[in-house]
């Protein structure tokens, strides 16, 4: 089948069962553009607690659809491939939480909404790259913090907040590698760009000192912080660093901008793994169901509903 034949039979697929797709902002254009939404993994599941529709094909890596099937039990997730997961996800597990928290039975778990299921049943308050601070600005200044499982959200964080903060060592592959580009390099090939960088890159918590030093524009944003900063902008340069699929999006919203990817390699194969004819045969054949169990999902939803209520 051609793309064109393929996106109509998704159409017509996606009205007969009353099915809604969600696209994460760094799937591929294709995929984007299909999408009735897309946006970041929490803003998604939000989104699809809301429709009136019956079954979620959510176009991103396994923990957002998990997260889906946290918020909205009773509609059929799908994920198009089972295999996309997300090495952010599998830095942390379970048991490694467990022994962690026993190990320090007085602190109050934060992770980040990039975790299992399973590890955010064993959270306190769930956090997102837009409002971590604010999650841990909530929680009474006495009580030490684990923050689990991005180091380099947790550095940012840390340095923002002044918490004791106690941090796992994960981290996502992708977002890894940007903090190893020569910065100072871009910035001189750019003197007139913002500079957008997500807080999980390794060189978030530098950026932050550099943009007191340079005179630059450098913001620490997450995925829709980089969206709404775009739309406001007087800029018409940016320099992106975070997975190359949000420049399809911010191209679209802006079409006379230029927008550099900080590195051309941040590309996440995890991401690029949803295909129309993935996504078409999710439909079809409604396979692929991720559901989290009831008593695991109470727990894990708990976690994120304090979150919800600090927002």
């Amino acid at each position: 089948m051609t793309n064109k034949e393929m996106i109509d039979e998704i159409i017509k697929l996606k009205k007969e069962k009353n099915a809604v797709i969600l696209a994460h902002n760094y799937e591929l254009p294709e995929i984007q553009d299909i999408a009735d939404f897309v946006g970041d993994s929490l803003g998604l599941s939000q989104q699809a607690a809301k429709v009136d529709a019956e079954v979620i094909v959510f176009c991103g890596v396994h923990f957002m659809a998990e997260t889906a099937s946290i918020i909205s039990p009773n509609k059929k997730v799908l994920i198009p491939d089972l295999d996309a997961g997300c090495s952010l996800a599998d830095s942390i597990t379970a048991d490694e939480l467990r022994k962690w928290k026993s190990e320090n039975p007085n602190a109050v778990v934060v992770s980040y909404v990039n975790t299992t299921a399973e590890v955010k049943a064993e959270t306190d308050y769930c956090c997102t790259s837009s409002n971590a601070v604010k999650v841990i600005d909530a929680i009474p200044k006495e009580k030490e913090i684990l923050f689990c499982p991005d180091q380099f959200l947790g550095r940012y964080v840390k340095s923002m907040t002044g918490r004791d903060i106690k941090i796992w060592n994960g981290a996502c592959h992708v977002h890894e590698k940007i903090g190893e580009i020569d910065f100072d390099k871009k910035l001189d090939e750019n003197p007139k760009a913002d500079f957008l960088v997500h807080p999980e890159c390794g060189c978030s918590t530098s950026c932050m000192l550099k943009s007191s030093v340079y005179d630059c524009n450098i913001k620490i944003y997450s995925t829709e912080g980089m969206i709404n900063h775009v739309k406001e902008a007087e800029s018409n340069e940016f320099v992106i660093a975070t997975e190359v699929g949000i420049l399809h999006r911010l191209q679209k919203l802006r079409p006379e901008a230029k927008f550099i990817p900080m590195s051309d390699e941040s590309v996440c194969e995890y991401m690029k793994m949803i295909t129309l004819d993935k996504v078409l045969d999710a439909l079809k054949y409604e396979q692929h169901i991720v559901k989290v169990p009831e008593g695991l999902a109470s727990k894990a939803r708990l976690s994120i509903e304090r979150m919800i209520a600090i927002n």
